[in-house]
């Protein structure tokens, strides 16, 4: 097995890699890596993790995953720019959401050699295929779904984990953001699954995200289930709002994810002498900050984003939040630094970059 000792590299794969051509237009997510790590759970016992050609599935109509949701997932990204790399980042963080959301969702834990190897594997061999501009990357989706062929609600006791991985441009190409401000509909309530990286929760933004498009919106900023007053989190994103030298996030709940961004977001703008605090962040205050001025910026955060600025905050009554500062130069410098580690063009005073070995 080589240098990823839990993983088998099947020929059939190495053939697929050496007769794939990166197209070229590649955008965000659309473009497959022509291989993807399989495994799968029976009986209380995890099969052998196989690299192989990428390729559809197989289901039974009655997969318990289709009827009953039992689906997680993770998200990150593989770098090679300057010529440098590839790098990971933080890839441990996300094995251990992983298997948190696991937990949750009463699905099997995936041990930590298969999804660390895996996702090291996936990245070495398909270095050759990461965009090489700043900002672009390999995006590694790992993620895990119930295979157990019954109609009956019950947890599964089968599974199948899957990596697979896309060379991707930018999510966002336009710079920043326009969100609107969800007053009706709620992601996620007390209780639930909101701190879960779990199909069902991003399902429940589908509807709200069409709605704030056809009002000239990119982005959904959701409030608390119970009171509608507290900010929580975007589709897919945290968020920060800056005040001076100042970063204000929602402080962590059931109903948040805990994004490993925020997170690194957090460590590395203390780093950088900036303040940060996490507190319940009132969505009426926070306009109101915004039309005085007192908020200068406003920000998403994520994976797939990195630091993406927020032009407007707009509601559901017509009113319109300019930023100030639409691209705000403390998002913009956070951005800077957390790509130069990220892509290996900077120092890692954090040890969170991992240097791979290209292969083929």
């Amino acid at each position: 097995m080589g240098q990823f000792k839990s993983i088998k590299i099947t020929p059939e794969a190495i053939e697929a890699i050496n007769s794939f051509q990166l197209p070229e237009d590649l955008s965000f997510g659309k473009a497959m890596a022509p291989v993807m790590i399989e495994s799968n759970y029976d009986n209380g016992v995890w099969e052998e993790f196989r690299m192989v050609p990428y390729q559809q599935l197989t289901l039974d109509p009655t997969c318990k995953a289709l009827h009953y949701a039992q689906e997680i997932f993770e998200g990150l990204k593989g770098y090679f720019t300057h010529s440098n790399g590839p790098f990971l980042f933080r890839p441990e963080e996300n094995m251990r959401r992983f298997n948190l959301s696991a937990a949750r969702m009463a699905m099997a834990e995936v041990p930590e050699d298969g999804f660390l190897d895996g996702v090291e594997a996936i990245t070495s061999y398909c270095s050759q295929f990461i965009p090489v501009s700043s900002g672009d990357s390999l995006y590694i989706r790992p993620f895990m779904f119930a295979t157990e062929n019954s109609l009956g609600i019950k947890p599964s006791e089968k599974f199948k984990f899957l990596i697979v991985a896309s060379p991707s441009q930018a999510y966002f190409k336009s710079g920043s953001v326009k969100v609107l401000v969800e007053n009706d509909a709620v992601r996620a309530c007390p209780g639930g699954v909101g701190h879960a990286k779990t199909g069902g929760n991003y399902a429940a933004s589908l509807l709200s995200m069409i709605n704030a498009k056809n009002k000239g919106y990119d982005q959904v900023l959701w409030l608390d289930a119970v009171t509608k007053e507290n900010i929580e989190e975007m589709s897919g994103m945290n968020f920060f709002a800056v005040y001076g030298e100042k970063l204000k996030t929602p402080k962590l709940t059931e109903t948040i994810l805990n994004g490993i961004t925020r997170k690194s977001i957090m460590e590395l703008a203390k780093h950088l002498g900036l303040e940060i605090e996490e507190t319940t962040m009132k969505v009426s205050e926070l306009l109101e900050d915004v039309k005085s001025g007192a908020c200068s910026e406003a920000f998403a955060c994520g994976t797939a984003v990195i630091i993406t600025p927020i032009d407007t905050l707009g509601t559901g009554n017509g009113d319109i939040y300019k930023l100030q500062h639409a691209q705000g130069p403390v998002a913009m410098k956070l951005r800077e630094a957390l790509l130069n580690i990220q892509e290996g063009t900077g120092d890692d005073p954090f040890g969170w970059r991992k240097t791979l070995k290209p292969l083929s």
